[in-house]
């Protein structure tokens, strides 16, 4: 009784969506064609709200996995708001879910994004259907046959060393100055600098541990005019923080990510910069300076906390004086 009214409705419906698609389309005939690929089918329309979900339920499981693993809190809450908006989508079992459940949530959910947001968007089904897989949760992964988009390679345009000079000068406070510096020469990620305490510095050997993406903990360096300009500005201090760097106001608690920011940007607007500049513009800059004066690949790969080469290459980028130079060395 009812397949054939859903029957009908999907003709009408496949009909507008192709007419949008081609609107050169000749509609009757399309009709025509679609009524008989059907004819011997019965359509049932699906009863999304008696389908009982158990996306939520895994997710939590799933979570509570890669926690273990040692994912970052944000990464995490990343994976959860994407995932849940996943489960809003489709009411659905998840040893139901295909293929095309997967590509008709992306193209609803990334019609406005960019490739490198597409991408983020695919490796994080990527991840949760593949751990659904192999932790036997579903029969097959629907997500292994996505592919990622290709992305527009673009190069990184980093500080020059001019740059970061005016950038010195124009700061004020010690705090500024002690901050630029670090982040600076160490080429640490902003989370990084703020989860680094006084008491984890070695003052000697100018290094730190830091604790890096995944949990890792690595060993990183500063310059002396780092040492110098930490120093000179904990000597300002009179609070019993134990974070390295707070904020100017009582009572004084560690200095958070947005925080930094502000400072950075705070400072480029006192250099007279018209281009932006934040923290992570410091860490590609860092790399760019160290391999443009010949420090070895795999040793800005260990200072940077890269698993692979490859990542830290895409932070590199040769200058033009460098090229020149090769160039005439064996010209």
């Amino acid at each position: 009784m009812y397949s054939t009214n859903s029957k009908d409705e999907v003709v009408i419906k496949l009909v507008g969506k192709l007419s949008l698609e081609f609107p050169e389309i000749d509609q009757l005939k399309v009709r025509t064609i679609a009524e008989e690929v059907l004819y011997k089918y019965d359509v049932l329309p699906q009863e999304t709200a008696l389908v009982a979900s158990d996306i939520e339920e895994k997710l939590a499981i799933y979570l509570a996995s890669k926690k273990l693993d040692g994912l970052s809190s944000q990464t995490l809450k990343n994976y959860q708001y994407n995932l849940l908006k996943f489960a809003d989508y489709l009411r659905k079992p998840l040893s139901s879910i295909n293929s095309m459940d997967l590509r008709m949530f992306l193209t609803a959910r990334c019609k406005n994004m960019k490739q490198t947001s597409t991408n983020g968007q695919i490796s994080i089904l990527k991840s949760f259907f593949g751990w659904l897989h192999m932790e036997e949760y579903i029969p097959k992964n629907p997500a292994q046959k996505l592919k990622q988009t290709k992305e527009p390679k673009r190069l990184r345009h980093p500080l020059t060393e001019e740059e970061v000079e005016l950038l010195r000068q124009a700061c004020i406070t010690e705090r500024e100055q002690a901050l630029l510096e670090f982040i600076y020469s160490t080429g640490c990620r902003l989370s990084e600098v703020v989860n680094i305490n006084k008491n984890s510095i070695n003052w000697h050997e100018m290094t730190l541990c830091v604790i890096g993406k995944g949990n890792k903990e690595r060993e990183v360096c500063f310059s002396t005019k780092a040492k110098v300009l930490l120093k000179k500005y904990l000597l300002t201090r009179k609070d019993n923080n134990p974070a390295l760097f707070v904020t100017s106001k009582k009572p004084h608690s560690r200095l958070g990510g947005r925080s930094i920011q502000r400072e950075i940007k705070k400072i480029s607007l006192q250099a007279g910069f018209q281009k932006s500049v934040f923290p992570h513009l410091f860490r590609h800059s860092f790399a760019t300076h160290k391999l443009n004066n010949g420090m070895p690949l795999h040793i800005v790969q260990y200072l940077m906390g890269h698993e692979t080469p490859a990542t830290t290459e895409i932070y590199s980028q040769v200058s033009k004086e460098n090229v020149l130079h090769e160039y005439k060395k064996i010209s």
